[in-house]
C-alpha cells in the first residue's frame, strides 16, 4: 500500500504519486501521463491503488516495493496489443509487471488505453455490477 510522506494511506492520486520515490515514482508518473493522455478517465483511489473508470473499472496502475503493475480489467483481451500482459485475477484481468528500467512506451499505453475504453463502452462493466464506487 502506498502511503504518503505522513504515512496515511493516499487519499487521492496526486498523495498516491507524491508517497512514492525513486524509479516507482517515475514509472508511476510516466503511466499516469500516458492514460491520463489517451483518454478522459475517472481517476481515483480505490483498493489503494490508482483505478481509472469508464463504464466501470476499466485499469490499475499499482506501486509495490520491487515492481509497478498496469493492470487492465479486460487485459487478457490486449495481449495482441502488449504480449507482457499475464492474465490472473478476476474478470479476463491481465498484468504488466515493470521494474527498475523497464518501460513502456507512450504509443503503447495510448492504444492500450483506447482499447480497453473501446471494450467498455461495447461490453459495458467487467465487474458486471458497474461502477459503483
Amino acid at each position: 500500500m502506498v502511503m504518503t510522506k505522513g504515512g496515511a494511506a493516499a487519499a487521492d492520486p496526486d498523495a498516491y504519486v507524491g508517497g512514492l520515490d525513486g524509479w516507482q515514482r517515475r514509472a508511476v508518473e510516466a503511466l499516469r501521463a500516458g492514460v491520463k493522455a489517451a483518454a478522459p478517465l475517472d481517476e481515483r483511489i480505490k483498493w489503494t491503488n490508482l483505478v481509472y473508470f469508464s463504464n466501470g473499472p476499466l485499469l490499475m496502475i499499482r506501486a509495490e516495493p520491487e515492481r509497478v503493475l498496469f493492470g487492465f480489467w479486460r487485459g487478457q483481451r490486449l495481449r495482441a496489443i502488449e504480449p507482457r500482459l499475464k492474465a490472473g485475477g478476476k474478470y479476463e484481468m491481465a498484468t504488466l509487471t515493470l521494474r527498475e528500467g523497464d518501460s513502456l512506451a507512450a504509443d503503447v499505453i495510448a492504444t492500450l488505453v483506447r482499447e480497453a475504453v473501446r471494450l467498455n463502452a461495447e461490453l459495458g462493466s467487467p465487474d458486471r455490477l458497474g461502477e459503483r464506487g
